[in-house]
């Protein structure tokens, strides 16, 4: 059973998730994560949930793919692999099917958990079957519904929360290396056209951008615009942040302020408008 899964899937993955892939080439390459993060314009926070495959506490998959491509760029390694690899990784994930291959064949008794694991691990969840019957019965009133509770895993999340707030300098929760204005583009498909300008003319960027390939605003820029038919095929961080994309579908959007402050108080597009320009009032 396990042979015919592992041969229907279409993209046989490596033994090693892509996170942590990466972490190894970085570790090897002697680099540390604040350089990397300095490197791509991303911020260190959502370099290490690509480490530790969290990708599922990233912004979009769209961020998934361009953010690992980037990374993967910035250590050498190919990156076409590395976004095929994910891509069937996720996948994999989604579909319900085992991300890796099973360490062991069932059925191997030489391979299989010790006998002692087994009764540990049927102790432990009859004990806590008896808990959660007696905490029931015991703190919730006859005909009354139980108070829900809070999962473990958002409890770990709020404390995880808390201590990175505790733990932020005051007055600064950006990453070393990273302004706290500074606005960075990535584009999330190829060949997507975009030119960015000054408000006086001058040209700052104008090209086809690649997936994965970013283009920082300078901080200098004199009122930064942007032009461009595909605004849903960006993504945008300021100050090492995601945030929202100028449009969710294909729409035309000309003379659009992109300084961290205008983007930071955009109007979002109006679905039924086929062009967007920036007010002239």
């Amino acid at each position: 059973m396990v042979e015919e899964i592992v041969e229907n899937q279409d993209h046989e993955l490596p033994l090693e998730g892509v996170g942590r892939r990466l972490q190894r080439e970085r570790e090897a390459q002697g680099v540390s994560l604040e350089q990397i993060a300095e490197q791509t314009r991303i911020s260190e926070r959502h370099l290490e949930l690509i480490e530790q495959d969290k990708f599922s506490e990233l912004p979009a998959r769209t961020y998934v793919y361009g953010f690992s491509r980037s990374y993967a760029r910035a250590l050498g390694l190919d990156e076409g692999e590395i976004v095929n690899d994910l891509r069937a990784e996720l996948d994999n994930t989604l579909a319900g099917r085992p991300r890796y291959t099973p360490a062991f064949e069932p059925g191997d008794p030489a391979k299989a958990p010790p006998r002692g694991v087994v009764w540990a691990s049927a102790i432990a969840v009859l004990l806590l079957a008896i808990g959660s019957y007696v905490f029931f019965g015991r703190f919730t009133a006859p005909g009354a519904d139980p108070a829900p509770l809070v999962s473990e895993e958002t409890l770990e999340s709020a404390e995880t929360d808390v201590a990175q707030a505790e733990a932020a300098p005051t007055g600064s929760s950006q990453n070393v290396g990273t302004l706290p204005d500074q606005v960075v583009f990535t584009a999330l498909e190829d060949g997507v056209w975009v030119s960015f300008y000054e408000a006086n003319g001058r040209r700052l960027e104008q090209k086809l951008m690649a997936i994965g390939e970013s283009f920082t605003v300078p901080a200098d820029a004199d009122d930064p615009r942007i032009w461009t038919g595909r605004p849903d095929a960006f993504a945008i961080t300021i100050g090492g942040e995601a945030a929202p994309r100028l449009a969710d579908e294909e729409i035309t959007v000309r003379d659009i302020p992109i300084t961290a402050d205008a983007l930071r108080s955009r109007v979002p597009v109006d679905p039924g408008s086929t062009e967007m320009s920036a007010d002239p009032g």
